[in-house]
């Protein structure tokens, strides 16, 4: 058996199967991305040990912890070799201590020739997590009015090999009222963080990194704090798309859907856009005009949107009038024209 730190779990990782022996709760919480769970302890059990811990003393929490586990430990041999044949497996706990320690020895006396496990267990993961969004990075922030295609341009932009975090697609949303339409359950706010940071870790911090101007939550997840702050504090080039082809687009994108769920977006901006305008646009959605939806929707978004950018320092804002909302042309421009005037500031800056 071998205690490793964070740091170097993160150098092994991909020639090593990770086992997270928490409970599931514990797990479905947040995990570090890629682990498999199998738990010593189901949620119940794990909160009656805690029980006994707590009034009984640490004695008593051991004893009926081996109670539960004994059971159990040919099926932890068992679920193992499915994910590790080779013998070789990684484990950890919430802090590294008796259960992952104790899951370690187990499979030792088992037969298991490469046992790691992390120090400090999920929490060194997690303050890992949160001190690597320190980092400083060159963002490139793409912004613009709804239906801009700023997530095609960002796939567009990964296909020309610029380095690119889709916070949209990370966070299983789009970001608006429509955002959940199409997507899977989100994570939750901290495997979130965890799945975004898998990401992060991978980047070169020598080179810029695109991303799409967000809010600090994304349906219900949040952007880390020390990350939205770079977001806000970077300079955005602001799209201005002419509306008709933003509707267009957005068209394109959501008509595809089931237009209850096309209604259920419209009811949860009611109060935004007042009786007669939602009433206009459900009417819309019944005849399937679906280009009238949005652009009734998008007086609304698109003031929404203005009342944040407004909220930016102003020179930190880079107008860019585009005529087209083809997210491949786009995406060629804004890359020649962001790095042209890399160029020229960097020129600039040196005399």
């Amino acid at each position: 058996m071998t205690d490793i730190q964070i740091d170097q779990y993160f150098q092994l990782y991909q020639h090593y199967p990770l086992i997270d022996v928490r409970s599931p709760g514990e797990f479905e919480k947040g995990h570090i991305p890629g682990a498999f769970n199998i738990p010593l302890f189901s949620n119940d059990e794990r909160a009656h040990v805690g029980t006994v811990y707590k009034n009984e003393g640490q004695d008593k929490a051991i004893e009926l912890g081996f109670q539960y586990v004994t059971p159990k430990l040919q099926w932890f041999v068992d679920e193992t070799l499915k994910i590790a044949p080779d013998k070789k497996v990684i484990v950890h706990c919430w802090r590294g201590g008796m259960r992952s320690h104790s899951f370690a020895k187990h499979l030792i006396d088992n037969g298991f020739q490469d046992v790691k496990v992390i120090t400090k267990g999920y929490k060194a993961f997690r303050n890992f997590v949160l001190n690597l969004f320190e980092k400083e990075v060159d963002l490139k922030v793409i912004g613009g009015f709804t239906g801009s295609g700023k997530t095609h341009i960002l796939h567009q932009l990964q296909k020309m090999n610029c380095q690119v975090v889709d916070l949209e697609q990370i966070a299983k949303h789009k970001g608006s009222a429509f955002g959940s339409i199409g997507e899977d359950r989100q994570p939750t706010v901290e495997q979130f963080e965890n799945n975004l940071f898998l990401q992060w870790y991978q980047l070169d911090f020598n080179k810029p990194v695109y991303v799409e101007d967000e809010s600090h939550s994304i349906g219900g997840v949040k952007i880390p704090m020390s990350l939205y702050k770079k977001i806000r504090e970077s300079r955005v080039y602001f799209l201005h798309i002419p509306k008709e082809k933003r509707a267009k687009l957005l068209v394109d994108d959501y008509a595809r859907f089931d237009n209850q769920l096309l209604k259920n977006g419209i009811l949860k901006i009611t109060k935004k856009l007042g009786g007669l305008v939602t009433q206009q646009a459900l009417e819309a959605l019944d005849s399937e005009n679906y280009f009238d939806v949005a652009m009734l929707a998008l007086n609304y978004y698109d003031k929404s949107y203005l009342r944040g950018v407004e909220r930016r320092k102003k020179d930190l804002i880079e107008p860019i009038e585009l005529n087209e909302s083809d997210p491949k042309k786009n995406a060629i421009f804004l890359k020649n024209y962001i790095e042209k005037n890399t160029i020229i500031n960097q020129h600039t800056s040196s005399f």
